[in-house]
């Protein structure tokens, strides 16, 4: 697998400077392309599972193709550079997990080259898992918050004595 390329300089041009987080996430995601054996999303085909909101997230985005606007890119507060990757299509998906202590001191510049260039047992823990994907994005329609006046998905609106209410409303309220 050719580590630095066209695809790096992207995650790059996106996330605004390269730094450790950033390959962190580019190898992640190279690694399950690779293992995947899949080309980089074009639509919805491939859904990422991420457990942190670093730098790495950027790369994935970049790499993988996943967006939240897309509803393929799902965030899982943890604190833990895991990903789990998968294809719609497939049964299974990988996971793909920092290994603790595994990123060295030095300068930021000695680390990136570091994880970009160690061989991938050193960095991660890689196991294929059973996890639900979740279906494509779905449009609802959108109703009138009775408090604030502004749109809301239907799914995520309230009923409160029997007025549509949005969360961030129904909030203040209690």
């Amino acid at each position: 697998m050719e580590i630095k390329n066209a695809n790096w300089d992207k995650a790059i041009s996106f996330h605004g400077h390269a730094c450790p987080g950033l390959a962190i996430g580019y190898r992640a995601s190279m690694l399950a392309l690779e293992k995947l054996g899949v080309k980089r999303s074009s639509d919805e085909e491939l859904v990422a599972i991420v457990e942190n909101n670093s730098c790495s997230v950027d790369a994935i985005q970049v790499i993988l193709g996943c967006s939240f606007g897309k509803g393929n890119l799902l965030f899982r507060d943890f604190g833990k550079q895991v990903f789990i990757i998968g294809n719609r299509n497939g049964e299974q998906a990988l996971r793909v997990a920092l290994r603790y202590g595994a990123l060295r001191g030095g300068s930021r510049e000695a680390r990136i080259e570091y994880i970009l260039e160690a061989p991938e047992e050193q960095l991660f823990n890689i196991s294929w898992v059973e996890e639900r994907l979740p279906q494509p994005a779905r449009i609802y329609p959108t109703v009138q918050c009775s408090v604030c006046g502004e749109g809301v998905m239907e799914p995520r609106a309230r009923l409160r004595e029997s007025k549509v209410i949005c969360i961030p409303c129904l909030k203040q309220q209690s």
